[in-house]
């Protein structure tokens, strides 16, 4: 099992990137995806979930309003829409796959982990 997570760089302040995580050996459609990040010195803190049919979506306070999650099931991949980018979103970002047990905020309920890509925001 393996998620490929890609689309991280440094960009400045009001920029955009787009995130995407990349399954292979699961069926994503068999799980609901989030999306986690690591600042240096901070745990690892939620930031959006999508459910498996894509129909249910949460954020994080700090992100709604900017972050956009989405899934293409036939692809196997999950995205991260990220505007408005802000230096506080510095931080490294993980994909995670969950089977739906417990909450969704608790990153020790999910199965699988992506290796994380860099993402960068100056000011």
């Amino acid at each position: 099992v393996q998620l490929q997570a890609s689309g991280g760089g440094s960009v400045q302040t009001g920029g955009s990137l787009k995130l995407s995580c990349t399954a292979s050996g699961i069926t994503l459609s068999s799980f609901s995806m989030g999306w986690f990040r690591q600042a240096p010195g901070k745990e690892r803190e939620f930031v959006a979930v999508i459910s498996w049919s894509g129909g249910s979506t949460d954020y994080a306070d700090s992100v709604k309003g900017r972050f956009t999650i989405s899934r293409d099931n036939p692809k196997n991949t999950v995205y991260l829409q990220m505007n408005s980018l802000k230096p506080e979103d510095t931080a490294v970002y993980y994909c995670a796959a969950y089977r739906g047990r417990g909450s969704y905020y608790d990153l020790y309920k999910y199965d699988y982990w992506g290796q994380g890509t860099q993402v960068t925001v100056s000011s």
